[in-house]
């Protein structure tokens, strides 16, 4: 991952962030399974949209340096970020900047609520085949993350803390909510229209999304996965980055804004192919007005993932004498 971050535009994108002088408001977190930000806003009532939605359109961000899942001896950090024998090899940098918004958040002992111990139940074999993966990036493009690949970060994945370009962009159309992520630069359309998934035979990268409100919280139900992505790809996710997904996959988001400049997030996760019950993440999105979204060519300049792989053959003809 070093390389990708180094070698792409996502420094480039966050020198771009800094410059551009970002007037960043405080923003508050309850703790997971307790005290909600929402008692601080009681009888706060969010605006409407033209057509009656709750209007929760904006520009919005998530930094938030709390580790992901909590810390267990049996981790092996190092593998996580793609470098199994500590050489630094492909790997992101060792402390990458992260709340540089000075922003007021509830100390955690991590993102995941659900389990209570928050640790993810991961099964054997999808733990066995992220660190094959992991441990054989210079070996083929199919061992990379979709991320590295430049396909998508995924669903729920893209909106996991990176820790840089970290911008989301709200927009409300009469029957959707509509989401731009910077990173990846695509933008994820969430039909409002109360229809049903498409057909099962439809396989998708990120699911296919349906939402409704209940109350002011917008709920987004997605199934229809292919077999093909990751549960997370950046390195801030820990244990979790890089596991496999099945079409079994099945994700429920709910956005709820408690006031005018923080929308809670919470996602459940369950994939009964991969893991042994489901988890759930809750993480704050902060309103930031000024912040500015810039394009991420991700595939300009990325010199990340071919480097990665010609450094793999080349290691191949050390090892033969030159002859390979």
């Amino acid at each position: 991952m070093r390389s990708y971050w180094l070698a792409s535009v996502g420094v480039t994108a966050f020198t771009l962030l800094i410059a551009s002088g970002l007037s960043i408001g405080l923003a508050g977190q309850g703790q997971a399974g307790g005290e909600s930000r929402a008692s601080l806003s009681h009888g706060w009532t969010p605006p409407r949209t033209p057509d009656g939605q709750p209007d929760i359109q904006g520009t919005w961000t998530n930094y938030d340096s709390t580790p992901f899942e909590t810390f267990s001896s049996s981790d092996k950090p190092g593998l996580y970020a793609g470098d199994p024998d500590g050489t630094s090899r492909g790997t992101g940098p060792a402390s990458f900047p992260v709340d540089t918004t000075g922003r007021k958040l509830t100390r955690r002992a991590s993102l995941v609520i659900e389990p209570p111990n928050g640790r993810v139940p991961v099964k054997a074999w999808a733990e066995a085949k992220r660190d094959y993966n992991l441990a054989h990036i210079n070996d083929s493009w199919e061992n990379h993350t979709a991320w590295e690949r430049c396909i998508t970060r995924g669903v729920p994945g893209g909106i996991f803390p990176a820790s840089y370009n970290s911008g989301y962009r709200i927009v409300q159309t009469p029957g959707s909510v509509v989401i731009h992520y910077e990173m990846i630069h695509e933008a994820r359309i969430i039909p409002l229209d109360g229809g049903p998934h498409v057909s099962p035979a439809i396989r998708l990268w990120n699911g296919d999304s349906r939402g409704r409100w209940e109350g002011n919280t917008l709920v987004v139900d997605i199934t229809n996965y292919n077999n093909k992505g990751n549960v997370a790809t950046n390195i801030a996710t820990q244990r979790i980055r890089a596991l496999p997904q099945s079409e079994a996959l099945h994700v429920v988001e709910r956005f709820t804004p408690v006031d005018a400049n923080t929308i809670n997030y919470e996602v459940t996760i369950e994939d009964p192919a991969v893991f042994d019950g489901r988890w759930k993440v809750a993480i704050p999105l902060t309103r930031e007005p000024n912040y500015r979204i810039y394009e991420y060519a991700c595939h300009e300049g990325n010199y990340g993932l071919p480097n990665t792989l010609s450094a793999g053959r080349a290691q191949e003809r050390a090892q033969s004498g030159g002859t390979r």
